[in-house]
């Protein structure tokens, strides 16, 4: 992890909570010791809850749990959906696999929101490294409500009123021609979300687009004035560039090194992630349980 070569200079620190927190960057991200997610007891489940509010993502070490076990955790923040398009586990389809290595490269290399394309998105998400390399791999988290936060306030003004379009086909269509393309077009239709949203817990303002699934301004003609069709068409491209070029400041992120159970649990909601695709053609396995969320507003 990013934060271990600062271990030094960083204090761990304690709320009244039954457990330790260190937090890893002043935006975002904090290391959680003396919770065993195998066995989460109600206080332990509240006071993590409180923790990710505040801290976008936690990290847990050492969580030595079984499948049931990370689907119990992840149940309790909330119902848990069962991804249509990407493997599942055998025993609990509520756990997406990820395999990559050998013949696969992984695609997750790009700044996403989780199921931003849904109409109600995810409010978090529980990740669990099974097997990762000893070099490689990482995942990047960024809170968006501090790139929104930073963006100018004539920005703020112009974007406020916008509702962007989040498409799934582009990224998972990929993969499927002919009647299933077909199917899931129809199943998974566009959604417009808010530009910005604001989250349902803390009433923070949210930066919500991101590259993996946003395609485009659903109102953008309504709001915003131009003089020829294509001074707003490039108008249009180019804010759209500037908004997914947010995450990518290193001051909002925070880099994790996974181990071997390792865990993340992330609130998906305030923050985007990246999947660094460095390590072909090692191996790393992954599980995942997603914790269904409401409709952005």
């Amino acid at each position: 992890m990013q934060a271990e070569a600062a271990t030094a200079t960083r204090a761990a620190h304690t709320e009244p909570w039954p457990f330790t927190v260190s937090p890893c960057t002043p935006a975002i991200g904090a290391e959680v010791d003396g919770v065993d997610l195998g066995h989460l007891d109600d206080a332990s489940y509240r006071a993590l809850r409180d923790a990710l509010l505040k801290y976008k993502v936690l990290f847990f070490r050492d969580q030595d749990i079984t499948p049931a076990q990370h689907v119990a955790a992840a149940r309790r923040f909330g119902e848990l959906e069962v991804h249509p398009m990407i493997p599942h586990h055998a025993d609990h389809p509520e756990l997406v696999v990820f395999g990559r290595g050998g013949e696969s490269r992984g695609r997750e290399n790009l700044y996403h929101s989780d199921v931003s394309w849904r109409e109600a998105p995810s409010m978090g998400s529980m990740l669990r490294c099974l097997e990762c390399p000893d070099i490689g791999g990482d995942t990047i988290w960024v809170n968006m409500v501090a790139a929104y936060a930073a963006l100018p306030d004539d920005m703020k003004a112009r974007i406020a009123e916008l509702q962007a379009v989040h498409d799934a086909m582009p990224t998972f269509g990929q993969s499927v021609t002919g009647a299933r393309y077909d199917e899931m077009r129809k199943r998974y239709p566009p959604m417009a979300h808010p530009v910005v949203r604001t989250h349902p817990e803390t009433g923070e303002k949210i930066l919500y687009v991101n590259e993996g699934f946003t395609t485009h301004f659903a109102n953008y003609a309504r709001v915003q004035p131009y003089r020829i069709g294509s001074d707003f068409r490039m108008a249009e491209m180019d804010l759209m560039q500037y908004l997914f070029r947010q995450a990518a400041a290193p001051e909002y992120q925070v880099r994790l090194r996974w181990r071997a159970n390792t865990v993340a649990l992330w609130d998906n909601r305030a923050t985007q992630h990246y999947a660094v695709q460095d390590y072909f053609p090692a191996v790393r396995h992954m599980n995942r349980a997603t914790i269904i969320g409401d409709r952005p507003v």
